[in-house]
């Protein structure tokens, strides 16, 4: 199928399914029940992947409540959100389907705006993206980890509530499930999808996507996404950034950074003390810029500085590396030619 081949016959309201991908965190309970209480026109079945490595029990279901008859329950043994999508995916018999996070709670009107949603999308239209909001403290800044959580806000085509054309997907192959983490996986799709043809909008439903609990070296594990964002290089070219409407980030900063550390230690081996004092110099300077970058917004309290001057030192170091080794490991990547 391609974007001429989309007509009005796959408009009604009703005609979708849902997919959803867990690891079994305790917020899957909320995500179906909010579902649940707002899918109407409810969906035709709605699927959930468990992609746990290594299930240690059966998936609490109890909140699907009026859906439950319609719960189909799949495993993909701990693949990845996209590869657990596609899983889902195959499995679709309806002209739409909307992909959701199991960390997000849809709104009350979410089944009626969707139905407009779909009923409002043109022929050359292949995906609706719902609008989503994270709350934040409101007695406090938030924190580092909370900020970057809100940044869902502005995204893109992000898969933690987005509707795509189900024949038009499955002639794409599906997401990329080279992409293993919940990250950069539906940008590529969107890419995918805009250079065959395809427009995609952001449509009028509204989904809650809370900010998850995180321990203090959340940020730290994050950088592997930056092996992710050298497949997309390769992928989509230099200017994938700007066609995928994702913001640049500090990746350049920090190969400054760690390239001065790296020069202060070769200096001070060599024994050339003043051109290695001038390298730690810059290093310190570009560190203290980083972590004052995240401390200054707030809230600064005693654990969150901290959390924010040992992370910061860190970081730019491990984004090099995942990036190096994401452009190495991925160098002779070519487009996806899976099959969802």
């Amino acid at each position: 199928m391609t974007a001429g081949d989309a007509s009005d016959q796959d408009l009604s309201p009703d005609s979708y399914s849902v997919v959803i991908p867990t690891i079994g965190r305790r917020c899957l309970a909320d995500c179906l029940e909010a579902l649940a209480a707002a899918a109407l026109p409810a969906p035709y079945e709605v699927f959930l992947v468990d992609d746990r490595p290594a299930a240690d029990g059966p998936l609490e279901t109890r909140g699907a409540g009026p859906l439950t008859d319609r719960l189909r329950l799949l495993a993909t043994g701990g693949r990845g959100p996209a590869a657990a999508r596609n899983a889902g995916l195959r499995e679709v018999a309806t002209p739409w389907v909307v992909f959701l996070d199991d960390d997000v709670r849809v709104t009350a009107d979410w089944g009626s705006r969707l139905a407009d949603d779909l009923a409002g999308a043109g022929p050359m239209t292949v995906g609706v993206q719902g609008r989503l909001t994270v709350p934040l403290p409101t007695d406090r800044e938030p924190t580092d980890w909370e900020r970057c959580t809100a940044g869902l806000q502005e995204a893109a085509w992000a898969t933690a509530d987005m509707a795509y054309r189900t024949q038009a997907l499955m002639t794409a192959g599906g997401f990329d499930e080279r992409f293993r983490r919940a990250f950069r996986e539906d940008a590529d799709l969107a890419l995918r999808m805009m250079d065959a043809g395809w427009r995609l909008a952001r449509g009028s439903r509204s989904t809650l996507h809370p900010v998850r609990p995180a321990d203090r070296m959340v940020s730290v594990r994050a950088q592997r996404g930056n092996a992710d964002d050298a497949l997309m290089h390769h992928l989509h070219g230099a200017d994938w950034w700007t066609r995928a409407a994702a913001p640049r980030g500090r990746l350049p900063r920090h190969l400054a950074v760690t390239a001065a550390a790296l020069a202060a230690a070769a200096l001070a081996l060599g024994g050339r003390r003043r051109g290695a004092a001038v390298a730690a110099g810059l290093w310190a300077l570009g560190t203290a810029e980083f972590a004052w970058a995240r401390i200054a917004p707030g809230p600064r309290t005693a654990p969150e500085v901290a959390t924010m001057i040992g992370t910061s030192v860190v970081i730019p170091p491990l984004a090099v590396r995942h990036w190096a080794v994401g452009r190495v490991r991925h160098r002779g990547a070519t487009p996806w030619g899976g099959h969802a």
